[in-house]
């Protein structure tokens, strides 16, 4: 057993990032010349903070701000793993909380704070605004969000998580720690413009935890994958276009965030090829996030994210 993890961390240490997109899979740190990564989250210099504030309410709807909230909308999401990265941890509590647009905190109420719960699959999400800066002494602190992220029987991490290309995380003194215990380096992730305007970031956490096999295994990438759907976010209608290497037993399915299947698009044994297929949901389907998967010899090998508006 220990020699299959040890291979699989070294299989996700060295695999390129040239056979994936970042928005694909989550196991990849944005670069073009990236590799999969496996180290252990990192507690942040500055600890909790002064303003935190316990027992925030449920996260509704995966909606962290308002819809009237002023600032760049926001997605944060990932996957909670275990420090091998052979597991994913559902169940595990994640408590945020971050300043509005302006640099302030509320710290009379629950505005811009709330905790949220990982599916089965380890999978997290919330919607915010993009934290204002605000002055710490005579030195502004960069754009940041406060995680307490607390894997069930296990101890909590309290950190913070940054953002590439913010002009103050060179004279921050935690952001800008590059080593130790304290390293901030991947807690500083980039965000992307999405279709819909808003910015989006990936961030896995790595903790010590228990959780259940990684869905996907050895992510078996030889298998098949998902190309792209489109449009995304869609309305009425997605198109999903998916690969597959070699003959196989092939599914398409969409799940919800709690992992449950909302829809087998197409299920069949096809060759080695490129396909399509189209997708037209219920008029009853919530808006929110949802991941679309392509499963082969009932092996769940490759998802994306996807969102309904």
């Amino acid at each position: 057993m220990k020699n299959n993890k040890d291979n699989r961390r070294q299989f996700l240490k060295n695999t390129s990032l040239s056979l994936l997109s970042v928005a694909v899979f989550p196991k990849i740190v944005e670069s073009k010349n990236s590799v999969l990564t496996c180290d252990q989250s990192t507690e942040d210099a500055y600890g909790q903070g002064p303003f935190y504030t316990a027992n925030a309410p449920t996260i509704q709807n995966n909606q962290l701000a308002g819809v009237n909230e002023i600032g760049t909308r926001i997605i944060i999401s990932g996957q909670v793993y275990n420090l091998e990265c052979s597991e994913v941890i559902p169940n595990t509590e994640i408590d945020v909380w971050h300043a509005n647009d302006a640099g302030e905190y509320d710290n009379t109420g629950y505005n811009l704070r709330g905790r949220t719960t990982t599916n089965s699959q380890g999978f997290y999400v919330f919607e915010s605004i993009k934290p204002g800066f605000y002055l710490n002494g005579s030195i502004f602190r960069p754009s940041h969000i406060h995680f307490r992220i607390t894997p069930p029987g296990f101890s909590t991490l309290i950190t913070q998580l940054y953002f590439q290309g913010d002009p103050y995380i060179p004279t921050d003194a935690a952001a800008s720690i590059t080593s130790g215990s304290f390293d901030a380096t991947n807690r500083i992730i980039p965000l992307t413009l999405n279709s819909n305007g808003d910015l989006e970031g990936t961030w896995d956490i790595i903790i010590n935890g228990d959780g259940v096999p990684v869905g996907s295994n050895n992510i078996h990438i030889d298998k098949g994958m998902i190309y792209s759907a489109t449009p995304n976010p869609f309305s009425n209608h997605i198109e999903i276009n998916y690969g597959v290497f070699k003959k196989s037993k092939v599914a398409i399915s969409v799940y919800n965030l709690q992992g449950k299947i909302i829809a087998t698009i197409n299920k069949k044994i096809l060759k080695a090829g490129k396909y399509s297929v189209s997708w037209k949901p219920h008029t009853n389907l919530p808006k929110g996030h949802y991941f679309v998967s392509i499963i082969i010899n009932d092996l769940q090998v490759h998802y994306i994210k996807i969102i309904r508006q």
